[in-house]
């Protein structure tokens, strides 16, 4: 009877225990969850900030009679390709990030096409305005490529978290998964080469 006590307290100790690191984990993730869920906001914002921007772009540079259209068109239709996709940010998994990030991808390069062509509008280039607009627009770049490694700071330690023994047992109970990050793409690194011919232009 007593060695049957003994083994009682001792199952019932160890139960006790194995609830208090559950408890303890469960609590973390979703401290950890919520910080990757509060920097993704942070991109958002910046990507948002950038969307705002671009209808006085747009506005400004539709001002200057024989700029080329299809590089102002390009803009229009990637900012609007780019302002359908939304994220659940509990939800951020590798393909819906891609996917994501290929719509901000065409945006971006569509507006660096149009601040080069833009180069070659002495009358565009001294408006003050359109300066204004370069420079914020330049500034919300660099906020995006901010937030964008913090984001992937936060998520590389919520994943790593829920991934260690017994860590990636609780998650797997909870319902919590690894984020996906973003990824910088191939030749990023590198100063894109730009040609034109403006012999053609689409006007």
């Amino acid at each position: 009877m007593k060695k049957s006590s003994i083994a009682l307290g001792i199952i019932v100790f160890i139960l006790l225990l194995i609830g208090m690191n559950a408890c303890s984990s469960y609590n973390k993730m979703v401290e950890k969850n919520e910080t990757v869920t509060a920097q993704w906001q942070q991109v958002e914002n910046q990507y948002q900030r950038r969307m705002d921007l671009i209808p006085n772009i747009v506005s400004t540079v539709q001002g200057q009679a024989d700029f080329e259209k299809s590089t102002l068109q390009a803009v229009i239709e990637a900012r609007a390709s780019a302002t359908q996709i939304k994220l659940d940010p509990s939800k951020l998994d590798e393909a819906s990030l891609q996917k994501f990030q290929a719509a901000q991808g065409q945006l971006s390069s569509a507006l660096s096409r149009l601040l080069v062509v833009s180069e070659n509008y002495p009358e565009l280039k001294a408006n003050a305005g359109f300066s204004e607009l370069r420079t914020e627009l330049e500034g919300c770049e660099n906020r995006i490529a901010n937030e964008r490694m913090k984001f992937n700071n936060t998520a590389q330690e919520f994943n790593t978290y829920v991934q260690k023994f017994p860590k990636n047992i609780w998650a797997g109970m909870f319902g919590f998964s690894k984020r996906a990050y973003f990824e910088m793409k191939e030749g990023a690194d590198n100063a894109p080469s730009v040609k034109f011919d403006f012999d053609k232009k689409g006007k």
